[in-house]
């Protein structure tokens, strides 16, 4: 969440940046500062009752050794007065606390100063590409490609799952697997990632803490009246692993990644956009977490990108990379690179990895932390990053890697991971 002091003593900025994103929570800031004061009358006043009535108590006490007794009751009476009051107060300020909580979990993070503004995704603009589109004449979907040989099932998925699931079979499964251990070993061995492997629900509380709750509770999967989630993306269990923690300016960066499958409700509108296995409810992803000092966040996040990025270089798979305007950029984000990976069959780029730097928004949240050289408490940058996510980087390289004669080849780096240079035809 945004840090309370900033929204004091900059409410006119902070308005201005989260206006920039569209809607209406930059409306909230003042009811903010309506709270903020609030609680901090009735802790100044609550402060000066309890100074009054602890000082009170000593008077009494020598009043009745005096033999005043008659003062001592009238003070007593006073002090007992007094005390109500106090516990009026106290609750006052618990409820402006509460409500000061919420209020600032419900507004998102402020884009960065130089991020491109825009409303929405045409804003977008394209930083660079990587590769050339592969030249395919009348290049097929995947739905077509892997139905032909045999790799995916979706009418058994809709059988016993409903739509927006996938059943990958034979080689299909294969070929899964390998991307998974090929998007893990990359980000461990090349990119210096420690992996982790983590629930796969979470505590709602974790849920709050990257931020995905309270705006995005309605395409969740919740569990036990939702206590408990099923995860979104490996972003939120992992993050969480440093919740509430005091962490040493030695130990960072934190770099770590994780291998979930992810489930998210929403699936989109129907139509060819989302045909197959562009968008469904579950899909398997290789995440990228970071954890930083703040002046290093922005620079990590270009590092990061680069880590997301060499997956695709390594496919040989033609990409482009284009950074989020502040009316696109994510709830939690200040600062978003998406890459897109090139599909010919759908005639588009299809988003295979998000990379973003959350500032100080998701540790504030989650109450992370961290001491620094000076024995100071500081609250750190966090980042994340698609590593990829599995659907459409399997899409892309169905498509992009399609040959005349119904086959599929299997890029390099992944031979060894998949154990042949090709998925033919009569593969079953």
């Amino acid at each position: 969440m945004l840090d309370i002091r900033v929204v004091r003593e900059n409410p006119e900025y902070v308005k201005e940046r989260v206006r920039l994103r569209g809607g209406e929570h930059w409306m909230l800031v003042d009811k903010v500062l309506e709270c903020d004061v609030k609680r901090r009358n009735a802790e100044t006043e609550k402060q000066a009752l309890s100074q009054e009535r602890n000082s009170s108590s000593k008077l009494i006490g020598q009043m009745m050794k005096e033999g005043r007794r008659e003062e001592a009751e009238a003070l007593k009476k006073r002090m007992s007065e007094v005390g109500d009051k106090i516990r009026e107060l106290d609750a006052v300020a618990s409820a402006a606390a509460e409500e000061q909580e919420l209020l600032l979990l419900s507004i998102p993070n402020m884009p960065h100063d130089a991020a491109p503004v825009g409303a929405d995704d045409s804003a977008n603009p394209e930083l660079r590409q990587w590769g050339t589109k592969p030249e395919i004449e009348n290049p097929k979907d995947h739905v077509e490609i892997a139905t032909a040989l045999g790799l995916l099932n979706f009418e058994d998925a809709a059988r016993i799952s409903g739509s927006g699931f996938i059943v990958y079979r034979g080689l299909g499964a294969r070929l899964e697997r390998a991307l998974i251990n090929f998007l893990l070993d990359t980000q461990t061995r090349e990119n210096g990632y420690q992996e982790v492997g983590v629930p796969f629900i979470v505590k709602r509380e974790c849920m709050y803490g990257t931020g995905q709750l309270p705006k995005f509770e309605e395409d969740m999967y919740g569990l036990e009246e939702n206590t408990m989630f099923m995860v979104p993306t490996a972003e939120v269990p992992v993050t969480n692993l440093c919740r509430d923690q005091i962490l040493r300016e030695c130990d960072l960066p934190v770099k770590m990644t994780a291998y979930t499958p992810c489930f998210r409700r929403e699936a989109g509108s129907a139509g060819r956009e989302n045909k197959g296995m562009i968008r469904v409810h579950q899909f398997d992803k290789v995440e990228l977490v970071e954890i930083c000092r703040p002046e290093d966040g922005f620079e990590q996040l270009e590092a990061l990108t680069s880590h997301a990025e060499s997956i695709l270089q390594k496919l040989g798979l033609h990409y482009r990379v284009i950074e989020l305007c502040t009316g696109d950029v994510g709830f939690s984000s200040a600062k978003t690179y998406d890459i897109e990976v090139w599909a010919p069959g759908q005639g588009k780029y299809l988003e295979v990895s998000s990379c973003s730097c959350f500032t100080d928004y998701q540790a504030r949240r989650m109450k992370l932390r961290y001491k620094d050289a000076n024995g100071k408490i500081r609250t750190p940058y966090t980042l994340n990053g698609s590593g990829t996510a599995l659907p459409r980087l399997y899409v892309a390289l169905l498509e992009q890697c399609q040959q005349p004669d119904g086959s599929v080849r299997i890029p390099e780096a992944l031979v060894p991971y998949f154990g042949a240079d090709s998925i033919q035809p009569t593969s079953k």
